[in-house]
């Protein structure tokens, strides 16, 4: 009968080595046959260089049992050290988000996002390792933020390191204006600049870039953002420099550090997203694509410094210190002053306070103060993953604001001068389809803001911030002028992948004075001319002249010699976009 001969310790290394090679552990023998006659046969087969091998590999298991013998009697083996969580992961807002790596904030051309500025992104790779060893929970990160107005509903990174967390965001659009314009300008948006013609609205590449508690942010923008941003910003009009010129490409860019106190506390310092507004400046992370005007007409960017304060991990305190209203520098002699409390105290609920003060944004006129408080709760009030009408949530927003002195009052017309403020609300409802792979979404808006000095102002004749604040003959914001307006929208997205939307949006807005473009447009005949602060005469020539009456003699007499830009009281649209991020 054969059997296994037991293998001695010379000769361990040997039997693993040819039982991976498929051989019996040790040589078969029958019962006649001795031990040492096997070992001597097999050691007839070992080549020199593997015996050497078996040599060494002998010495090293009999270093193993020595070692084996000298630990203690218990034999336990010392707890694990606890890793901390790296400092990038520890906070690292999502971009903004807000919410967040930032959190996110409006964008550059109207309000960015609040809500992108919400919840914080983390890397894959950094929230694997971070799972895997004992340390603290990221800020906003207990609970999926995704359905936020204002935040990424990506969850996935293909490519990411230690090092760098990259960022691709492309949004084309289509927009079918029913007022026809000639010119196929569209006026009175933060978003919709062309009609009838497909455009580019913001190509941007960058990302996080986060190492050893230092932190930095890039995100460029190419497309109509470039141009429609900057053209927003008076301030670049105080003093020398090109400054619009100067970040006209540059949507985010700030660097700072993480300090590993309390639930994280971040210093930043450059371009970064606003939050007033609750709407992200990116159109991928909102319900709708043309939000109402507390979002449109209120800040997408601040340049500054800021410090995001983590008390817990479902509460942020974020003081800013910036430049302005939406400025690349100072339009006058004060800066700004503000900051962000965002509050999570439970997964469906979202509350957050922007406020804003102390800063002179009136280029030209020093001594005027804005101050303006905003404020939003968003609410997920129901969840079924597994129904047909899987998800519904709604946003609320409010903001109120004035301006005073320089000859106007935040309190009515009187001897401080007339009234100047703003006062706006806009709210939205959200249904998700089918695990989210469709969505609907229902809201609007109202403002009143007499003054106008929030209300964006149409481009006509190549008009500016920084022009009208010199003079805006055809829409003019005169201190007391007013305006009030409303709109309305529904949304219908369609997601098949998380990094791609479908959108077609329907939006009717409504102004209390001629606004919105019309069929004979906003440009001169024969172009744009260089003087948007004077009349217009009928053949697209300037007539120098600030005054309609001057003007009219300048152009050669009567009404008919001055051009006038066809502006409308309604705007309704259907705008078509294909968004990606990744």
């Amino acid at each position: 009968m054969l059997k296994f001969m037991s293998c001695g310790k010379s000769q361990i290394a040997f039997c693993v080595l040819v039982l991976v090679l498929g051989q019996p552990p040790c040589h078969a023998q029958t019962s006649g046959q001795t031990t040492d006659q096997q070992a001597s046969a097999a050691d007839q087969r070992i080549p020199p260089a593997v015996a050497k091998k078996l040599e060494d590999l002998e010495a090293r298991i009999a270093q193993l049992e020595a070692e084996l013998k000298a630990r203690p009697a218990t034999g336990s083996l010392s707890p694990k050290a606890s890793v901390p969580v790296p400092g990038a992961i520890a906070a690292r807002p999502a971009a903004a988000a807000p919410a967040p790596a930032t959190l996110s904030a409006p964008g550059a051309a109207a309000a960015p996002s609040a809500a992108a500025s919400t919840a914080p992104t983390i890397s894959p790779t950094l929230a694997t390792e971070a799972a895997a060893t004992p340390g603290p929970v990221a800020p906003f990160s207990d609970a999926d933020w995704s359905w936020l107005n204002g935040n990424a509903r990506t969850k996935d990174i293909f490519w990411d390191t230690k090092f760098f967390t990259p960022e691709i965001r492309a949004d084309t659009d289509y927009v079918y204006d029913f007022n026809h314009p000639t010119d196929h300008s569209i006026g009175g948006s933060s978003e919709l600049f062309r009609s009838q013609e497909v455009q580019l609205e913001q190509l941007g590449v960058g990302g996080d870039f986060h190492y050893d508690n230092v932190r930095a942010r890039l995100m460029t923008q190419f497309g109509m953002y470039s141009v429609t941003t900057p053209r927003n910003d008076p301030s670049p009009g105080h003093g020398q420099w090109d400054l619009a010129d100067a970040y006209r490409y540059v949507s985010e860019a700030y660097g700072g550090y993480h300090i590993n106190a309390l639930d994280g506390i971040n210093i930043d310092a450059g371009i970064f997203m606003s939050y007033i507004g609750l709407f992200s400046y990116y159109n991928f992370d909102n319900w709708a694509y043309q939000p109402s005007y507390v979002s449109s007409n209120t800040p997408w960017f601040f340049n500054g410094v800021r410090v995001q304060i983590f008390p817990n991990k479902h509460l942020k305190i974020e003081p800013w210190f910036i430049n302005g209203w939406q400025s690349y520098a100072s339009a006058n002699h004060r800066p700004g002053l503000g900051g962000q409390i965002k509050w999570t105290p439970a997964s469906w609920i979202n509350i957050i306070s922007n406020n804003y003060g102390l800063g002179q944004d009136d280029l030209f006129v020093p001594g005027r103060k804005r101050i303006h408080t905003d404020n939003s709760v968003e609410i997920k009030y129901y969840d079924r993953p597994d129904r047909p009408l899987d998800k519904m949530a709604f946003s609320v927003t409010g903001d109120l604001g004035c301006e005073y002195g320089g000859g106007v009052s935040c309190h009515g017309d009187g001897k401080g001068g007339p009234k100047q403020s703003f006062v706006g609300y806009m709210g939205y409802n959200r249904f998700w389809f089918h695990k989210d792979l469709y969505a609907l979404t229902l809201g609007g808006g109202q403002i009143n803001n007499p003054g106008r000095y929030l209300v964006l102002l149409p481009p006509i004749n190549g008009e500016s911030a920084i022009t009208a604040s010199t003079n805006s003959p055809y829409f003019t914001e005169n201190p007391g002028n007013p305006f009030k307006a409303w709109d309305s929208s529904a949304t219908f997205d369609y997601m098949p992948k998380q990094y791609i939307t479908f959108r077609w949006e329907y939006d009717y807005r409504h102004a209390s004075v001629p606004y919105w473009t019309g069929r004979g447009g906003i440009t001169p005949p024969g172009g744009n001319n260089g003087s948007p602060q004077f009349y217009t005469c009928s053949d697209g020539d300037t007539s120098g002249q600030e005054s309609l009456g001057l003007a009219e003699a300048a152009c050669g007499g009567g009404a008919g010699s001055v051009w006038f830009p066809d502006l409308r009281r309604d705007e309704s649209f259907i705008d078509m976009s294909i968004m990606i991020k990744f």
